[in-house]
């Protein structure tokens, strides 16, 4: 065991549940281990998450509502009980803590080897539902509901969009909710910069909409589904600067070989690997320039303005981008709202291996701040003019 899970185990000692003596004989064959407090079983959660991206290994995390069986008016005593339970139906090294205090129970299982999440969830379920009516009784046992969640999420090779289980990030949404003044800033920020720049941008997106429509068939927006935070969906907008009904496939199978470091190595030229195809036979003559010059990217606007992008964040993947990702990087996803433009738009733009786009992703969840947001939009102009890496 870690020195820090050493720490927090230590840390909620005083927290450990004893079984009463009037407890069922079943429930006193163990005593009941330490709930971690709320704040510590949440930061073993994001320690067991990490640990299974660098390891490949699954865990679940179990969570079980307690709340309506403590509501008996003997809470201690209840809760004795159900602590004993839940000593019976676990191994000695599944954590157990406060998900949501007085609330939800979490039980973190980890080297689940090539078990099935079927078998799992069935065998854990009937041994949770024996423990607990051994220990509190049938009626008291018929309020406590369990729902399972595994990690990594398996969305496979389906068409549905992978959306995020949240209940497998609740740090996140602490940390969001730690930062309401900041984020509600940022916001701001975003309602009012994207509304300023489509009102001062009116007549270029006018001028551009109607050489798009006198140059190609088709529409002058293009409309894509793309993923936001926790891989929520949303309808992503562009200029249109391809021809209609191209084969998505290229793109689709460019990016694979790009996400998995197959085109990763500087040329013989000396330039570096790009995320865009470039000299993509579907790209129209003005779909060139307005990539280019990044002028395709304006009615994205409209998604800031909407509440589903920012104007700094990384930027929102096409679903089949997301399956092809190693597990670590579907975290430049989860941990902030993507945006228009980002760290790696004015450090590298699209002249970076993914790898390291994603590392600058994640560099900017984690130090996120106004000032950086700041920083990054005052940056972009200069970096859209020089148009390196735009295709």
């Amino acid at each position: 065991m870690s020195s820090l899970k050493t720490a927090l185990r230590s840390e909620v000692a005083a927290q450990k549940l004893q079984v009463k003596d009037n407890a069922p004989a079943t429930s006193m064959e163990n005593e009941a281990r330490a709930l971690l407090s709320e704040d510590a079983f949440v930061s073993m959660l994001y320690l067991e998450r990490r640990r299974a991206e660098r390891a490949q290994k699954r865990f679940v995390l179990v969570l079980v509502d307690v709340k309506r069986a403590l509501e008996d008016g003997n809470k201690s005593r209840t809760l004795g009980k159900i602590g004993a339970a839940l000593t019976n139906s676990t191994r000695e090294t599944d954590i157990l803590g406060w998900y949501l205090e007085n609330n939800l129970v979490g039980i973190i299982g980890t080297e689940l080897g090539e078990t099935s999440p079927a078998v799992i969830h069935e065998r854990l379920l009937e041994k949770l539902r024996a423990s607990f009516q051994n220990t509190v009784g049938k009626e008291k046992s018929s309020k406590i509901s369990v729902s399972f969640h595994f990690f990594p999420e398996e969305h496979g090779k389906s068409e549905s969009n992978p959306e995020a289980n949240v209940a497998l990030y609740p740090d996140i949404s602490r940390k969001e909710d730690s930062r309401k003044l900041a984020f509600g800033i940022k916001r701001a920020m975003d309602i009012v910069g994207s509304a300023t720049a489509l009102v001062f941008a009116a007549p270029l997106l006018a001028a551009i909409a109607i050489v798009i429509k006198l140059t190609s068939k088709g529409p002058v927006l293009f409309r894509q589904e793309r993923l936001g935070q926790y891989g929520q969906t949303f309808t992503f907008l562009k200029f249109r600067s391809m021809y209609t009904n191209c084969d998505a496939k290229i793109h689709q199978e460019y990016v694979n070989q790009f996400i998995s470091g197959q085109i990763g190595e500087t040329a013989e030229d000396g330039t570096q690997p790009i995320f865009k195809i470039q000299k993509d036979p579907r790209v129209t003559s003005i779909g060139r320039f307005i990539r280019k010059t990044s002028l395709d990217e304006l009615p994205q606007f409209i998604n800031v303005l909407r509440g589903e992008m920012s104007l700094v964040g990384p930027r929102p993947p096409i679903a089949y981008e997301f399956r092809a990702y190693d597990l670590w990087h579907r975290r430049r996803v989860l941990e902030i709202k993507p945006g228009i433009t980002g760290l790696w738009q004015v450090e590298g733009r699209s002249r970076t291996r993914f790898d390291d786009m994603v590392r600058l992703d994640l560099k900017y969840a984690r130090g996120w701040s106004i000032w950086l947001d700041l920083k990054i939009l005052i940056q972009t102009p200069s970096a859209v003019f020089s148009g390196d890496g735009a295709h």
